[in-house]
């Protein structure tokens, strides 16, 4: 939360306020936390009691067009906070020390949340049922047929550096240096315009035509995350998730650098760093288990590996002022000139041997065996688009004008 946000709280009417246990969300553990309910609607929790300084919660979500329920299961004086965030059901849970704190709080929060009706949170709370991070502008997304929108992306013939690595089962440091290298410059591009990416694995990294590397899918990513900025929403592929995303704190860019160590010790040692498919196991590992390097990695490899998965972001390297560049400087990318590789100067380890740009022999034949059709859309969830000109069209979509303005609109940008 920024400082502008909490003094706009700072001066808004407290409805209640006390020690709460708060059950996480995907650790299933109880943390106690000191809540704060304001009359906005904002229910702040923090881990010790705040004076007037409402800067540094750790949880910040609204009760508007919430749901409760009281429950006293898993343990007696529960209640839950539920409501809908696009079409997923979000659920809260919190323990109350007693039958009367608990019935304080449901009807502190209910009357607050029936006062809120046609209310605007502040942008910078972190809306528990509404999303939060949706743009407040019209996004380009594919082409139109009379009942279909069909969404259009470049086709990348190298295949994803999962396929690859799959069949080699490992690669050589070099290799996987020239790799980590162009995702390191890519990564930190984002960061220099804010965006922190936040779903980093070998599946989202495509080779092109020439053997170079193509961030694909940023479907997670978040704008406005520049150094000191957080964020807080569970999100990511559960194996490659940072510990503080995990611990559900405020996190901040250093989620990728976490991202790029565990791509590159897959690169580097034919494994995830931590894994288990029980997923419960796999977030106690990552939180609290130590990394395992195997003999055969060089020193640079494994102080870059080590300084790249450090549970701590402040420590990780990566993760102070200098991000990208402080990881550039590391002895295991001694060998790289920056310019050069932005330039792609330098002849890619491997090069697909494609035959023409619609070549898929790099993707397994699970999926390129499947058979192109549209399926028929269902009737009634989208219907015919309009050709009439100052019709509204896409009228299921969060944004939707009439063709007139986005024309206007469109028409003003390219002058």
């Amino acid at each position: 939360m920024n400082i502008e946000a909490s003094t706009t709280l700072a001066t808004t009417r407290r409805v209640k306020e006390g020690w709460l246990l708060k059950r996480g969300e995907h650790i299933k553990n109880w943390r106690p936390r000191f809540f704060v309910l304001f009359e906005d609607g904002s229910l702040i929790g923090f881990k010790n009691r705040p004076g007037e300084d409402l800067t540094n919660p750790l949880n910040s979500f609204t009760v508007k067009g919430c749901q409760i329920m009281k429950v006293d299961k898993p343990k007696p004086n529960t209640f839950l906070v539920r409501g809908l965030q696009l079409t997923t059901v979000i659920e809260r849970m919190f323990n109350a020390e007693n039958d009367a704190d608990r019935n304080q709080w449901c009807t502190s929060i209910q009357s607050v949340a029936e006062n809120l009706t046609g209310y605007s949170p502040p942008a910078d709370v972190d809306v528990a049922f509404q999303d939060a991070s949706a743009p407040d502008r019209p996004v380009a997304i594919g082409t139109p047929t009379n009942d279909r929108l069909c969404f259009v992306m470049e086709y990348v013939n190298g295949g994803e550096l999962f396929f690859h690595l799959s069949r080699e089962r490992i690669f050589s440091e070099d290799k996987a240096r020239f790799y980590s290298a162009e995702i390191l410059s890519a990564i930190g591009y984002l960061h220099e315009q804010g965006v922190v990416y936040r779903d980093l694995k070998l599946e989202n990294l495509l080779l092109d035509k020439d053997g170079h590397i193509k961030i694909a899918d940023f479907g997670l990513c978040k704008e406005y995350i520049t150094y000191g900025a957080r964020t807080k929403t569970f999100c990511g592929t559960p194996e490659y998730l940072a510990p503080e995303v995990l611990d559900e704190n405020d996190y901040g860019r250093a989620v990728d650098w976490w991202g790029l160590g565990v791509v590159m010790y897959e690169m580097m040692c034919g494994r995830l760093p931590f894994f288990n498919t029980d997923h419960d196991v796999l977030f106690e590992m990552i939180l609290m288990a130590e990394v395992k390097f195997p003999r055969t990695l060089s020193e640079h490899a494994k102080s870059l590996l080590s300084a790249l998965l450090v549970k701590d972001p402040a420590r990780r390297l990566g993760g102070g002022r200098g991000d990208s560049a402080d990881i550039q400087a590391h002895p295991f990318f001694a060998s790289i000139n920056w310019d050069d590789l932005i330039a792609r100067k330098y002849e890619p380890p491997f090069k697909p041997q494609v035959s023409d740009a619609t070549d898929t022999r790099y993707f397994e034949q699970e999926f390129t065996g499947e058979s192109v059709e549209l399926t028929p859309p269902r009737n009634g969830i989208l219907t015919s688009i309009t050709e009439e000109v100052d019709a509204p069209y896409f009228t299921e979509f969060s944004y939707h004008g009439d063709r007139r303005g986005s024309q206007m609109s469109i028409d003003h940008e390219d002058h």
